[in-house]
């Protein structure tokens, strides 16, 4: 990308959280409450529809796609308040370590989790 500075260091201090979580309850003011936490430093939003295999049934709904921006220093306080304050029995919570990573966008991450 010509214009941006880019860093490899992105692999190892920043990481993509994804977690689903039902659309009708108040998800709004729990990431809210993650951000001023500074579990976070954004979380983005995306309604989808899941079709999966639930208990001997195949279940159709929509979900809210939630993609967690934080610091790997933030991860394991992360999972545990998504594994101990999430509504589902089982919540999906998937890290992704991106290989490269804007450097001041990098930076804000760092600073807005700190």
């Amino acid at each position: 990308m010509r214009g941006e500075e880019r860093t490899e260091r992105g692999s190892t201090e920043s990481l993509v959280v994804y977690v689903v979580t039902y659309p009708e309850k108040n998800y709004v003011e729990w990431v809210r409450s993650l951000v001023e936490r500074k579990l976070v430093a954004c979380v983005n939003v995306i309604p989808i529809r899941s079709l999966y295999r639930w208990e001997g049934s195949i279940v159709d709904e929509g979900e809210v796609l939630l993609l967690m921006k934080t610091s790997t220093s933030k991860s394991r306080a992360l999972r545990e308040v998504i594994s101990r304050e999430h509504p589902y029995e089982i919540p999906e919570i998937v890290e992704i370590s991106p290989l490269s990573v804007n450097e001041k966008y990098l930076n804000w991450v760092v600073d807005a989790t700190s």
